[in-house]
């Protein structure tokens, strides 16, 4: 049997396929972000692709809480032009 991996959305906390998914990653020396880096390495985190759960990452720095590292600006700028599905 092969189960689906699931990740944790940052903002409302339940769990999804990763293709529903955004994941922000920060490299293992902590000196670059990046969005929607599936295969980078470092310590990653998930949010979900609709506009609630990106506003409410966006508005509560939530990204900052949980990988523990204040992010540029700019990370959350280029967030809130991710391509919503629908």
């Amino acid at each position: 049997m092969i189960r689906e991996v699931t990740r944790m959305c940052v903002a409302c906390r339940e769990r999804k396929s990763k293709q529903e998914l955004v994941r922000i990653v920060f490299n293992s020396d902590y000196t670059n972000a990046m969005i929607d880096a599936p295969k980078a390495d470092g310590r990653g985190v998930y949010v979900c692709r609709n506009s609630e759960c990106i506003s409410k990452c966006i508005k509560t720095k939530a990204l900052n809480k949980a990988l523990k590292r204040n992010l540029p600006d700019n990370i959350y700028a280029e967030l809130s032009r991710v391509e919503i599905n629908g």
